[in-house]
């Protein structure tokens, strides 16, 4: 079986990140790119590198998809020149919709947390010590715990993202002011958001390996996959 081709973090963080903030902040002016050919362009390296990722994964990510999906709407947001505030609505919708969605997954035969586990966990020889110890009920009830805690994370998320937005998008679009400031919450929109994002949900999967941990009696070795 063909291996999946792995994702580039370093062009990932190029096309997604430094590339257009450079970009917004300091070619968008008058003598320049000017602010839509800017806008367009800055807009336009992540969209292309979601398409590339598709195409060379042929496997299509909620999140990934969602993302496209915002920068389009700030380049709509641009490009027809609307209310600003918009651009926060905008930027808390996208969290939110994933923590809307993984709430909906415990109640779907596939929960979040549940499917996240299946690629950190050895589920196969866990399970089998959950059945001899008569924990799995234990263990379903901390999955459903760790899935609410993952939505959690996604809304606190898309709270922060909200006020970021409106403390430094507050120029019209159109503008070099503008674009400016997308390129400013872009940039801090990693430091200051999905950072901490990234150390609550490294925090949940501890709290599930410790959890499943005490309820098999394994150590921790032998519970993640490929480790032991």
């Amino acid at each position: 079986m063909e291996k999946e081709k792995g994702e580039s973090l370093l062009l990932n963080l190029a096309l997604n990140i430094f590339l257009p903030v450079v970009i917004l902040t300091k070619l968008t002016g008058e003598g320049l790119l000017g602010p839509l050919n800017g806008l367009l362009l800055a807009l336009s390296l992540p969209i292309g590198y979601g398409i590339y990722d598709y195409l060379a994964r042929r496997k299509l990510n909620l999140i990934s998809a969602l993302g496209v999906a915002s920068v389009l709407m700030t380049g709509a947001i641009g490009v027809l020149q609307l209310d600003p505030g918009l651009v926060a609505i905008k930027e808390a919708g996208v969290p939110a919709v994933i923590g809307l969605a993984v709430l909906v997954s415990v109640r779907t035969p596939w929960p979040f947390v549940k499917k996240l586990s299946e690629k950190v966990l050895d589920m196969e020889k866990v399970q089998t010590v959950l059945k001899r110890r008569k924990t799995s009920g234990e263990f379903e009830r901390v999955l459903s715990r760790a899935n609410y805690m993952v939505a959690g994370t996604f809304f606190l998320s898309s709270a922060l993202n909200y006020h970021l937005a409106r403390a430094i998008v507050v120029s019209q679009p159109g503008t070099v002011a503008f674009n400016e400031e997308i390129g400013t919450m872009t940039a801090l929109s990693y430091p200051v958001i999905a950072l901490p994002s990234a150390v609550f949900l490294i925090l949940i999967i501890w709290y599930l390996i410790s959890r499943v941990g005490g309820m098999t009696g394994m150590k921790v070795e032998k519970i993640i996959k490929g480790a032991g």
